[in-house]
């Protein structure tokens, strides 16, 4: 049976998690979760990659349906990559369940959950 959802990751510099978002839903996606980090790469990562790695980051998680995975991480490369200020990486996994998003979806449109 195929995954009905998948999350996916952007993590990207402080202080841009609004344009991950804009760009998130210009392709489809509602609403993301932002959760702080610390990056830990090596200075031959700057040296390789001829950039400058900020330590503090931030990871933006959206469950988004399947069908809209890759406009939506196409949108956020796009955006807010690599080759933008915020320098951001985009990965996905595949969500195997997800519990309350039908029920959620149910109480938007009025339904009864009886």
């Amino acid at each position: 049976m195929e995954k009905q959802y998948e999350v996916i990751f952007c993590v990207v510099n402080a202080g841009f998690t609004d344009d991950v978002m804009f760009a998130a839903r210009k392709a489809g996606a509602n609403g993301g979760t932002i959760l702080k980090g610390r990056g830990t790469a090596p200075r031959e990562a700057e040296e390789m990659f001829k950039i400058d790695i900020q330590p503090e980051k931030e990871i933006v998680m959206l469950l988004v349906p399947r069908e809209i995975k890759d406009d939506v991480m196409r949108e956020l490369y796009h955006s807010v990559g690599l080759g933008s200020p915020s320098q951001g990486i985009v990965f996905s996994m595949p969500v195997d369940r997800a519990l309350g998003l039908k029920e959620r979806d149910k109480q938007k449109s009025g339904e009864s959950g009886n």
